[in-house]
């Protein structure tokens, strides 16, 4: 049972004074996946993603804004999402270390791969960043093993604290993507309702469950394993990739979902086991967002754990 932890320190030369998407957060992350790792841990060197995977999510123009940004001493690109000098290859590592982490499960390489990067991705869209995030990793990890020929229908778990408007959005129309999430409502960005479900062939391959604030555990837990796990067997991807926000912990400022990280081991379990059912080699993941190192931390060791124990179980079980 390999475990994978992709991350890189140059990730941390994007940094903001007083912001909370900080570098410590990879370190705390990381330290997670380490402690629940063991001496199954692997740890490879994280390769930039390519050009051509990159503008097949991302429009040129756009990356084209972010290379001049940051050649001009960098800025913001909203009232959150900013850029330094470093931050464009850091974003470039982010997304290379998510489709290493993809192909890694994908090939039967690692049992689990968690791509530990910063800055995170799922808020941004094919040609705009916001909400602390420059480049999609997990949508461009999506392209990446399409043209590989790894695997065409994907699904996506988003269990982060914010709906993934960046990623429903990109894959709104692709009935071969299948994208799930919790996160509260309302809440920023102010998407993700019930009725969100796709547009033209795409209907009926986005599943979204908002919950309010303080629904905690048990709430967080049932939505995956009544609604939307299911939603994800049924569709019988070819892959499972985790954007793995844990702001939706109880310690985190940022929002008041009120998880704690049995929550998060609860439905890694499940995953882990769904991903055994399906006769996946794995489950691949990438950080999203999580601003109390400490529950970061703990959250990503529970979620390794999980996953792990899930893929352990007997077919059927979890």
């Amino acid at each position: 049972m390999s475990v994978w932890l992709l991350t890189d320190a140059a990730m941390d030369a994007h940094a903001a004074p007083g912001h909370p998407e900080r570098p410590e957060r990879r370190d705390a992350a990381a330290a997670g996946v380490r402690d629940a790792a063991g001496d199954r841990l692997e740890e490879p060197a994280v390769e930039p993603i390519d050009r051509a995977t990159l503008e097949a999510i991302h429009d040129p123009g756009y990356l084209k804004l972010l290379d001049d940004a940051e050649g001009q001493g960098g800025g913001w690109l909203d009232a959150d999402t900013y850029l330094v000098t470093g931050s464009v290859r850091a974003a470039l590592l982010a997304a290379g270390a998510t489709l290493q982490a993809a192909l890694a499960v994908g090939t039967g390489a690692a049992e689990v791969a968690f791509a530990v990067v910063r800055p995170p991705g799922h808020h941004a869209s094919r040609g705009r960043g916001s909400g602390f995030c420059l480049i999609n990793n997990v949508a461009v990890a999506v392209a990446g093993l399409r043209a590989r020929g790894i695997g065409e229908r994907i699904a996506i778990v988003d269990w982060d604290v914010h709906h993934g408007d960046g990623t429903q959005a990109i894959f709104d129309t692709d009935p071969d993507l299948c994208y799930t999430s919790t996160h509260q409502y309302p809440h920023y960005p102010g998407t993700g309702s019930r009725a969100e479900t796709g547009t033209g062939p795409g209907i009926g391959t986005k599943h979204n469950v908002p919950l309010p604030a303080g629904s905690g555990n048990a709430a967080f837990v049932s939505a995956w394993r009544e609604e939307l796990l299911p939603a994800i067997e049924d569709f019988a991807p070819d892959a499972i990739l985790l954007s793995a926000g844990y702001d939706a912990h109880a310690d985190d400022p940022l929002a008041g979902l009120e998880v704690t990280e049995e929550g998060f081991e609860a439905v890694a379990e499940l995953v882990g086991a769904l991903s055994a059912r399906l006769g996946l080699g794995g489950v691949g993941l990438t950080l999203e967002g999580g601003y109390d190192l400490v529950a970061l931390r703990a959250s990503a060791a529970a979620t390794v754990r999980g996953i792990l124990a899930g893929r352990s179980a007997a077919p059927g079980e979890g």
